[in-house]
């Protein structure tokens, strides 16, 4: 059985959107935490919106290596409604969303990146196995939150944390008691 990991780069006041703030932060720390994420991983599952910035980007990123190549490479599975046509590897994801995502994660791992109203859904519908990620301190008080108000919380287990010279918290969360709210994937 495979799993559901959620990477995110997240502001201190829990911003997920457009992480181009992250940059000035960026060392060997954060790439090193990074890079398992997508060794381990089996395909990507993303949402319209973040598939679309990373099939315009990563084909022709000018990054070199093993990390590139499994990103151009590996399967992407992407939550749209819009969408019936994807290239970069993609397709879309058919039918209802937690049915196909509970089938795809019984056979592999999925990473997700960004992806904000798709990680909400996912969370709501229990499929959430793990939550990696790398907090800035940076508050930025607008923009996409990694959660948004719940009405049931989850219980997580934190099994790995890093606290960098740079002020960046490197933590992986396990989650041991799931969410019971249930909302609809727009």
């Amino acid at each position: 059985m495979g799993k559901v990991v959620v990477a995110e780069f997240v502001s201190a006041d829990g911003v997920i959107e457009a992480p181009s703030w992250t940059a000035p932060f960026w060392n060997d720390d954060i790439a090193d935490f990074k890079s398992p994420e997508v060794a381990d991983a089996d395909a990507l599952l993303l949402g319209r919106n973040t598939y679309e910035m990373f099939a315009a980007s990563w084909p022709n990123h000018p990054e070199e290596g093993e990390y590139k190549d499994k990103m151009n490479s590996m399967p992407k599975h992407v939550a749209t409604t819009t969408r019936t046509e994807l290239e970069w590897n993609a397709t879309p994801i058919p039918g209802d969303l937690a049915e196909t995502v509970a089938k795809l994660r019984a056979e592999q791992n999925l990473l997700v990146f960004g992806s904000a109203t798709l990680v909400d859904y996912l969370r709501a519908h229990n499929l959430v196995d793990e939550y990696r990620l790398v907090v800035y301190p940076v508050l930025l008080g607008k923009g996409a939150r990694l959660w948004n108000p719940v009405e049931a919380e989850a219980t997580m287990e934190l099994i790995a944390s890093k606290v960098l010279d740079n002020g960046v918290i490197l933590a992986t969360y396990r989650v041991t008691e799931p969410s019971v709210t249930r909302p609809s994937f727009d």
